[in-house]
């Protein structure tokens, strides 16, 4: 698997690097990105037009929402690695990755694991998972077609 995907493999490790430095960093040593939420969502209520969407929208919310897109590419780059066939096999993995993280922020300081990031990061990982099986189906049916006809 690796061997045959030399660029995807690298890719794939460099994405758990940086997964690995946003999530498994010392709480003291990571940068506080709720002001930044709070900062964008001041900006965008600005604009009446988005008040439906801004209203139901917090800083914590934010945050959900962007553990769910930290772990959309890993989703992706799991399913590209292991094949469509084994697409269970790629959320298992994320799901286990995540749970890893998790317990492992217990012993960081200034880490508090939450049951709700492993919801997020694992939506991420079946959202990240059904864009690589829609983006892929074409070619897939194509080298089926490409089979049959051969027979």
């Amino acid at each position: 698997m690796l061997h045959r995907h030399p660029f995807l493999s690298l890719l794939t490790l460099l994405y758990l690097g940086f997964v690995g430095l946003v999530t498994l960093t010392p709480g003291s040593e990571q940068p506080d990105y709720s002001w930044w939420a709070a900062r964008v969502l001041a900006r965008l209520e600005r604009y009446p037009d988005l008040d439906p969407l801004t209203s139901r929208l917090s800083v914590e919310r934010v945050e959900f929402l962007a553990n769910i897109g930290l772990f959309v590419p890993l989703g992706a780059f799991l399913l590209l690695l292991v094949g469509t066939r084994l697409w269970l096999v790629a959320l298992a993995a994320g799901i286990v990755l995540t749970s890893m993280i998790e317990n492992i922020q217990r012993e960081i300081p200034g880490r508090v694991p939450d049951p709700r990031d492993v919801a997020a990061n694992s939506i991420g990982m079946f959202v990240g998972i059904a864009l690589a099986v829609v983006l892929t189906l074409p070619g897939a049916r194509r080298r089926r077609r490409e089979r049959t006809d051969r027979r």
